[in-house]
């Protein structure tokens, strides 16, 4: 990801108030109904046309532009959540101790840029897919499939590594970015041979997210047929309609459509949009065909869990005749992936308002908990509703609102039947929730502090960490701010120490992936920065949490390739025994895990592609 672009995310995260639409109030919306299959091609043409007709008069009514289009789910992007540092199912078993990716719940991976089994570092900068060793330095390289620029991200198993990545592609009707999944044979681990392609699989589809339990990787795609005229929807074919994908191994290539007879639909549906879950076994042999399972829906919020796959899809609605705006509301989606193969379409429902990320679901003893934040009449404000899985549908069983009226979610985390919400206008009220009855969620506590947390992380005996920015009494930014807070009573959370470098940002606001905790030695590793051009200053801050301080142990910056500073970006960190390495486009820098002094320097070639 280029500079620029983290500095895009970064200020959109900071400075947009919440670009939300106007919305409901927080009454929960009626559970979508059970999936329904096409009996034949005619027929899945014909209301696929009919929905679309629907959802581009909806839109022209309310918007006076194209078909309604789906809400982002707040400023902060995807933001991946916190695992404990745990070894990789596939890796060997003498391997150093080492971190593992920032994910939300412990077991279920999550594709990132960088990847290590304590071995070997796999990243995927530049186009290009690398392998580190951490004792010779050597590095063997090979070139991933498609301009993948901002989007690459790699899943790794025993030997095998998956890179998903976005390609442009021009097919029919169809316009925009497709994806390519690319699965690579690495060698025996403590080994950096040339990685050798395995096989491809490229669909029309964009590419969403992915989860990872053992070897099986669950991949989500989007496809959008781009009907946006009637003249488009009343001359297309179902062709125009049905997702593809292609398949590329040992120089030859099968080409494949979703048949009509493995499309499922709701009753009621925008017709703009196909979701497909494609699974990849990293054990086998090959990249296969994917064992695709679509759906007539759309998401942008991918969650998981050892059992379930959801898929949240923020959408417009008409709004009733007194309110000329739009309603949103988000529906959920659930996939069974408890088995290996083809995941199973389980339930579905709905619930006002939209969602911040992936943290704002959190599934616990059956229930699944949903944070989101609404507007009505002009004012805006925060709920958590739990809901259960009945049959095949997501019903909600309790609800707790009123939170953060007149501002809008800037973090949410669950942990176990608690739940811990921050929500920001000019100051942070830090709400603590009790979710031990699933039919009755309560308040339990609030602390009201200057400034923000976007992201939150568990840090054991009644502690969080928190991440985000320092703010003035008006709720002007001033500068990355690193929390620990005390919730071990929920009635009274309280803030235990407070760390902050003025005038920076971090990427960790945007994608918690960049965030490092290491418990062994209670260090936070972050990446920064400062300004808001190409000079702007990277480095990346490591903090040890001291009882209940902080200590600055120093900061660690790159060199950029050929003076451009952008190339020397930190993007991530990670630890192998007792050595940090963080990464950036330019190469990996070792250093001292408890001293943060530098060790070694491992520069990565230039790519001018």
């Amino acid at each position: 990801m280029t500079l620029r672009r983290v500095l895009l995310l970064i200020t959109i995260a900071l400075l947009t108030a919440g670009a939300i639409v106007a919305q409901s109030a927080l009454t929960p919306a009626a559970a979508a109904a059970r999936l329904v299959p096409y009996s034949s091609c005619d027929e899945a043409l014909t209301e696929l046309k009919q929905a679309a007709r629907r959802s581009l008069e909806e839109s022209r009514r309310h918007t006076g532009s194209g078909p309604i289009g789906v809400v982002p789910p707040a400023t902060l992007e995807d933001a991946a959540g916190s695992a404990e540092a745990q070894p990789d199912s596939g890796a060997a078993s003498s391997a150093p101790r080492h971190s593992s990716t920032t994910v939300h719940e412990a077991g279920v991976d999550e594709p990132d840029l960088v990847k290590t089994d304590g071995r070997r570092i796999v990243s995927v900068t530049g186009g290009e897919l690398r392998v580190t060793d951490p004792v010779t330095h050597r590095v063997t390289t090979a070139r991933t499939r498609g301009p993948i620029g901002d989007s690459a991200t790699v899943s790794l198993h025993g030997d095998r590594a998956l890179v998903a990545a976005g390609s442009q592609r021009r097919s029919g009707r169809y316009r925009g970015t497709g994806s390519a999944l690319t699965l690579f044979d690495l060698g025996p681990s403590g080994s950096t041979p040339q990685p050798r392609e395995l096989g491809t699989l490229s669909t029309d589809g964009e590419y969403v997210d992915a989860r990872q339990v053992g070897s099986q990787v669950r991949v989500v795609v989007r496809f959008q047929p781009g009907m946006r005229t009637v003249r488009a929807i009343e001359s297309s074919t179902i062709a125009d309609w049905l997702p593809r994908y292609r398949v590329e191994r040992d120089g030859v290539t099968s080409s494949y459509t979703v048949g009509c007879d493995q499309l499922s639909h709701p009753a009621s549906y925008s017709g703009t949009s196909m979701l497909t879950v494609l699974t990849i076994d990293l054990g086998s042999d090959g990249i296969g065909d994917g064992e695709p399972m679509t759906i007539v829906a759309d998401g942008q919020t991918v969650y998981g869990t050892g059992e379930s796959l959801y898929v949240a899809n923020a959408r417009q609605r008409p709004g009733p005749a007194w309110s000329p705006a739009p309603q949103t509301t988000t529906e959920l989606f659930k996939f069974d992936v408890s088995r290996p193969g083809r995941p199973v379409y389980s339930a579905g429902g709905e619930v006002g308002g939209a969602l911040l990320n992936q943290y704002s679901l959190s599934e616990h003893d059956g229930f699944l908990r949903v944070a989101t934040t609404s507007y009505a009449q002009q004012s805006s404000q925060s709920a958590v509703h739990v809901l259960r899985t009945d049959g095949d549908r997501l019903e909600t069983v309790g609800q707790v609102g009123g939170l953060g009226r007149g501002e809008r979610i800037y973090a949410v985390r669950f942990v176990g039947p608690l739940g811990y919400v921050v929500t920001f206008k000019q100051t942070d009220p830090l709400y603590t929730l009790d979710l031990h009855d699933p039919s009755d969620p309560r308040v339990t506590g609030e602390l009201k502090i200057n400034g923000y947390s976007a992201y939150l992380h568990p840090a054991g005996d009644g502690r969080l960490l928190g991440v985000g920015q320092e703010a003035s009494d008006r709720g002007r930014i001033q500068g990355s701010q690193l929390s620990l807070f005390d919730v071990s009573d929920p009635a009274t959370p309280t803030r235990l120490a407070q760390h902050v470098l003025p005038r920076t940002r971090s990427e960790v606001e945007v994608d918690p992936h960049a965030f490092l905790y290491w418990p062994s030695t209670a260090t936070v590793v972050m990446p920064v920065l400062s300004g808001f051009d190409r000079s702007a200053g990277a480095a990346a801050l490591v903090v040890r949490l001291d009882g209940d301080r902080f200590a600055e142990l120093g900061t660690i910056a790159h060199p950029g390739v050929d003076g451009d500073a952008a190339t020397g970006l930190i993007r991530r960190s990670l630890v192998i025994g007792d050595t940090l390495w963080t990464l950036s486009d330019a190469g990996l820098m070792a250093s001292d895990l408890r001293t943060a002094g530098r060790q070694a320097w491992v520069p990565f070639e230039p790519n001018y592609r």
